[in-house]
């Protein structure tokens, strides 16, 4: 039997009943020959690689690590994915992350004030980051940032046409492209996330899309050097050491 992309497993009998759970709602086989193993254990779910010599599992943590480090070192309303989005004195808008990933940027925003929304259309990764925004909504010092992050399971092109609620003020968008970043970790989770979802082909009626909705601006985040999104041109970049972010003005946010 030829194996299939992803199974679900448990790490402990213990977590057995969570892992059929998940294997049910995700629609993957428990214990089949796989390339990627969605494992539940007690730090949550995870995603392994099963190959030999394969690198440790990528999971969301919004509560320690890199994020907590960001979260307390990062430069706070400074950086450059707060310019973006237009983060300023007295203003911070309503973002849809609309390709939201492993909850990253999103979280950022979310630790500076801003009222998330985000879009997962891959089911396992959508699984990665519910599991993370759940563990992390029972910790005390960052319950009340995830409190302002809210995820959506589906293709963002459907839901954003299908919009019904107020619109977002801005939406961000950060599409799969080949990335150059030589990091451990960036290589790791680019793997993974390659299998799952490939490059984001669509990416032009993403951005077309979500300049039909937001009221305000759309931010497309790109690696420094790679070409802008096709279709119609951003107004300005804000350009970084490895990342750029082109800015797509609508409206002018104020206080």
């Amino acid at each position: 039997m030829a194996a299939c992309l992803v199974r679900v497993e448990s790490l402990d009998p213990v977590y057995d009943e969570r892992a059929r759970d998940w294997a049910r709602r995700l629609g993957l086989p428990l214990g089949s020959e796989a390339e990627l193993a969605l494992q539940v254990g007690p730090d949550g779910l995870q995603l392994q690689a099963l190959e030999p010599d394969a690198p440790g599992p990528v999971r969301v943590d919004f509560v320690e690590g890199a994020m907590a480090h960001r979260r307390q070192f990062g430069g706070g309303s400074g950086q450059m994915i707060a310019k973006a989005v237009g983060i300023q004195p007295g203003v911070r808008p309503q973002v849809l992350d609309a390709t939201a990933g492993l909850g990253r940027d999103a979280f950022v925003l979310a630790a500076l004030g801003c009222e998330m929304t985000l879009i997962e259309r891959q089911p396992v990764i959508a699984a990665l980051l519910e599991d993370g925004l759940q563990r992390a909504a029972r910790d005390a010092e960052v319950a009340a940032i995830c409190g302002r992050m809210r995820l959506q399971a589906g293709d963002a092109i459907k839901l954003l046409e299908g919009w019904s609620s107020e619109p977002p003020q801005v939406i961000y968008l950060d599409p799969m492209f080949p990335h150059r970043d030589k990091s451990a970790l960036v290589k790791k989770e680019m793997r993974l996330f390659r299998s799952l979802v490939g490059d984001d082909m669509d990416a032009p009626a993403l951005l077309s899309t979500a300049l039909r909705l937001a009221t305000h601006r759309v931010v497309v985040k790109r690696p420094r050097k790679a070409p802008v999104v096709e279709g119609t041109p951003p107004g300005y970049s804000l350009e970084g050491k490895s990342s750029r972010y082109d800015i797509y003005p609508l409206r002018s946010l104020k206080r």
